[in-house]
């Protein structure tokens, strides 16, 4: 009689540890999904990997078009990531961000004016190069030819202040060349000075190319030969006083892709 019951006892072992490994293996496959997902206590964007999250850019307002077509490539490459712009000159993103402005990212139209915020950045990275043309207005009424027709008296001419990168490279140039302009204004950022010609408050005035580029409907642009001219470069960085680095350096490392460079040169920015 114990026999028969030993037997029985070592048959019901058997089963049951039949019954539980199927069931401690798709155990073992919730937990590591759960892991996976714990791991960066974030949740990610399957396609690409990056982390999700609402993002503030701080970014040069000579990208303002540019950087719209940009940002929406990139939610719509990483649902539920949301990126939302700041643009203005970019001493003036540089001033917000000594202020501890909450942001995630910045780009700006030098390299001077990143540099300059080492404390306050990651790593920059060049992801596009721009060039510099004379705005006039459409159709060219006053008959602007070159940078030396800038220095006629006669002519009101608008330029970005020398705190702002075009307003610099502005002044770059025409020192180089030896010619002498009395601006009318000096204004914020290149698109204020754009906006001048537009409205036809300015006769001319010196702009990115990808700026003239967007107003093509009033504004014609003079091109500056190259030995005249200067390389603007944008460099790309992630802020140190940011709440969602993984994510902020996801889209910054984004911006060097082939995906981003296609549209920044499809509005005219140069390779970097």
């Amino acid at each position: 009689m114990s026999l028969l019951i030993t037997r029985r006892r070592a048959a019901a072992a058997v089963l049951t540890t039949a019954l539980l490994v199927p069931l401690a293996a798709c155990g073992n496959d919730d937990s590591g999904t759960d892991k996976d997902s714990a791991s960066s206590g974030k949740p990610s964007n399957s396609a690409t990997g990056a982390p999700k999250a609402d993002l503030t850019v701080l970014a040069a307002a000579s990208l303002t078009d540019v950087f719209k077509e940009a940002g929406a490539a990139y939610e719509k490459e990483n649902p539920g990531t949301k990126v939302t712009f700041s643009f203005a000159g970019s001493q003036e993103l540089a001033a917000q961000v000594k202020q501890g402005a909450p942001a995630d990212a910045l780009v700006t139209a030098d390299t001077k004016t990143m540099d300059g915020l080492t404390g306050e950045t990651g790593t920059p990275t060049v992801i596009a190069k721009n060039r510099l043309v004379i705005a006039v207005g459409e159709g060219n009424p006053e008959k602007v030819e070159n940078l030396k027709d800038l220095s006629d008296t006669k002519l009101k001419v608008v330029l970005a202040a020398p705190e702002v990168p075009v307003g610099r490279y502005s002044k770059q140039i025409l020192d180089a060349q030896k010619i002498e302009v009395k601006p009318v204004s000096q204004e914020p950022n290149v698109r204020a000075v754009l906006s001048k010609v537009e409205l036809g408050e300015a006769d001319a005035g010196l702009v990115y190319k990808t700026d003239a580029e967007t107003a093509t409907d009033k504004v014609d642009a003079i091109d500056i030969p190259d030995a005249e001219n200067a390389v603007a470069s944008y460099p790309a960085a992630t802020l140190k006083a940011s709440e969602h680095s993984e994510a902020a350096a996801a889209f910054v490392a984004w911006l060097s892709t082939p995906a981003a460079q296609k549209i920044l040169q499809g509005a005219g920015f140069q390779q970097p």
